[in-house]
C-alpha cells in the first residue's frame, strides 16, 4: 500500500513498529489491571480510533466500546481552548469500569472537561490511556493512567492524528513542518 507523505510531514517521530510494540505493552498492562471485570472503553473521536482499534485487538478482557466526539482544534495547530462535545455516548456508563482512550494529551483542558462530564454519569471507576503525552504543554494539571509515549512540543500527524482532517491514514507518526506548524 502506498502511504506517500507530503514534504511537510516527512519527518517520522514514531515508526509504526515502535507504535505497535508500545500498544501491545499498554494492552497487556490494561488487561492485567482490569482482569475479571468488564471494561467500557470510550474512544475520543476522531484522533483515537486507530489507536483504540489496535489496543482492543491486543486486550484479553471482556470489554464494550463507545465513542465520544470532541473538538477543540478546528483547522488550527493550536487548541482554541474551547472544548465541545459533538457526539455523545450511546451507552450509559453508570456503575461501569470506564477507560477513556485518547490520542494525545496536550494542555489538559480536553481531558479535564471529559473527566468532569463523564464523572457526572457516576462510573464505578474512570481511568485514561493516551497514546501521546506532551507534558511540556500542560496548562491544567491532569495525568493519564497509561501513556504510550511522551513527546516534545511538536505538532504531529498520522496514525489517526490529523491536521485539518488530513494525514490520519499515515501508518507512522510524523512531525508536521512548514506553514502549518507555526
Amino acid at each position: 500500500m502506498d502511504h506517500s507523505t507530503p514534504d511537510e510531514a516527512s519527518e517520522i517521530l514514531l515508526s509504526r513498529y515502535d507504535i505497535e510494540q508500545r500498544v501491545r505493552k499498554l494492552a497487556a498492562e490494561i488487561t492485567k489491571d482490569y482482569h475479571g471485570s468488564t471494561t467500557h472503553l470510550v474512544g475520543v473521536l476522531k484522533g483515537a480510533w486507530i489507536f483504540m482499534a489496535d489496543l482492543v485487538r491486543h486486550m484479553d478482557i471482556d470489554l464494550t466500546i463507545d465513542f465520544l466526539g470532541i473538538t477543540s482544534y478546528g483547522s488550527n495547530t493550536h487548541s482554541s481552548g474551547e472544548v465541545k462535545i459533538i457526539k455523545d455516548l450511546d451507552i450509559s456508563i453508570k456503575g461501569r469500569e470506564v477507560l477513556i482512550v485518547e490520542d494525545i494529551l496536550d494542555t489538559g483542558r480536553t481531558l479535564r472537561y471529559l473527566e468532569e462530564v463523564l464523572s457526572a454519569h457516576k462510573p464505578h471507576s474512570l481511568r485514561v490511556v493516551t497514546l501521546l503525552d506532551k507534558r511540556s504543554r500542560r496548562i491544567v494539571p491532569v495525568k493519564a493512567d497509561y501513556v504510550g509515549f511522551e513527546i516534545a512540543d511538536v505538532f504531529v500527524v498520522g496514525y489517526g492524528l490529523d491536521f485539518d482532517q488530513k494525514y490520519r491514514q499515515l501508518p507512522d507518526i510524523h512531525v508536521l513542518r512548514g506553514e502549518h506548524s507555526r
